[in-house]
């Protein structure tokens, strides 16, 4: 009878411990999806490293998994899928081609929660999170105007959708105000990173007379072409400060670490609900990187009280008069544009020359 108490009570104490390890183990998890490589030096590298931060601040407390280079569509479908099985109960999707894929999954998975980046549509557990880069793309518009000596710029855009949209339009009201002599051309890559594209449309916009090139593609080709042919550009999500003073005289930073951190602490404190989030500079999602290389001083002091009044909300980038590309009216003298109408915009502002793609 002693020796089977004594039994009974190893079991017991050794339930004890291996419950308290699985309790110990129970912890939120956290899934990413990126796609590009988390070394890509813009955009997925920039979510990877606020997502390092999320975890700094929360420590042991979370559980953190990530998957790169994840092309948007079905593989993106079915990342997500093995995600939320493993066991994840929040799962952040960076790219606008995964808003789809984010919402099939999660109508399957209801109790996992998703941020989706960029896009539009939500539901009881999807949330959709952003950031205003035309607010930086005001300040890096005027800057190419302002730089260029031979009156053209260039952009690179990667997908024809209304965030890259905005960003183009954006570019050109801005550098038109430095500069009324600016032409801009548009390259189409439909792609978010592929270094070799990005570099060869750096350099047919070169060889089209362009000497500033704005990008909003991944990864830090355009700089580096940009670099040897003496002209300008930006770095693009994230600082790209190895190429400073020049040819990078600025950049648009995205600083998503807070919102991750917040978004996160919800789940950990089972008060996560759904909600679509757009902020801007003055919110601090969107940084503006040091002005570099031989900017006028006139041209400095402008675009530095710029930032100010855009993050003060004093100045909005989309205020009339500004017509479409048409010539039809679109903004009154001194009309803001709307969110709903910068939301899904899918048309030119005037003077932007050619179309966009289907």
């Amino acid at each position: 009878m002693i020796k089977r108490r004594t039994l009974l009570a190893a079991s017991a104490a050794l339930g004890l411990v291996m419950g308290g390890a699985a309790f110990a183990q129970d912890v939120p998890k956290i899934g990413f999806v990126y796609v590009g490589p988390v070394n890509d030096g813009g955009w997925s590298q920039h979510h990877h490293e606020s997502a390092m931060k999320m975890k700094e601040h929360f420590g042991d407390a979370i559980e953190l998994i990530e998957q790169e280079s994840v092309p948007e569509g079905a593989d993106a479908e079915r990342v997500l899928t093995q995600m939320a099985l493993s066991g994840a109960d929040l799962i952040f999707t960076t790219s606008f081609g995964y808003m789809d894929p984010t919402i099939n999954v999660a109508e399957k998975f209801p109790d996992v929660k998703f941020e989706h980046a960029t896009g539009y549509k939500t539901a009881e557990n999807v949330s959709a999170y952003s950031a205003r880069f035309y607010e930086g793309r005001a300040i890096t518009g005027y800057l190419a105007g302002a730089m260029s000596e031979t009156n053209k710029i260039g952009y690179i855009g990667s997908f024809p959708i209304p965030e890259v949209i905005r960003g183009i339009n954006s570019s050109y009201l801005h550098a038109k105000q430095a500069n009324p002599d600016v032409e801009i051309a548009v390259v189409w890559l439909n792609t978010w990173f592929d270094p070799a594209k990005e570099a060869d449309a750096t350099q047919a916009l070169l060889d089209q007379g362009a000497d500033v090139v704005l990008a909003h593609t991944d990864s830090t080709a355009p700089l580096a072409v940009l670099e040897k042919a003496g002209a300008y550009g930006f770095g693009q999500a994230a600082d790209m400060a190895e190429y400073k003073p020049a040819p990078r005289i600025s950049s648009i930073i995205d600083d998503w670490a807070p919102y991750y951190i917040e978004r996160v602490q919800a789940i950990v404190d089972g008060t996560w609900e759904s909600h679509n989030t757009w902020q801007g500079i003055g919110d601090g999602m969107v940084g503006i990187g040091e002005f570099t290389g031989p900017i006028p001083e006139d041209v400095l002091a402008h675009v530095t009280q710029m930032k100010e009044d855009i993050a003060s909300g004093a100045y909005h980038p989309f205020t009339g008069p500004i017509n479409k590309q048409d010539g039809s009216a679109w903004l009154a003298e001194g009309e803001v544009a709307d969110d709903g109408t910068l939301a899904g915009m899918n048309f030119y502002v005037e003077g932007v020359s050619g179309s966009i793609p289907n």
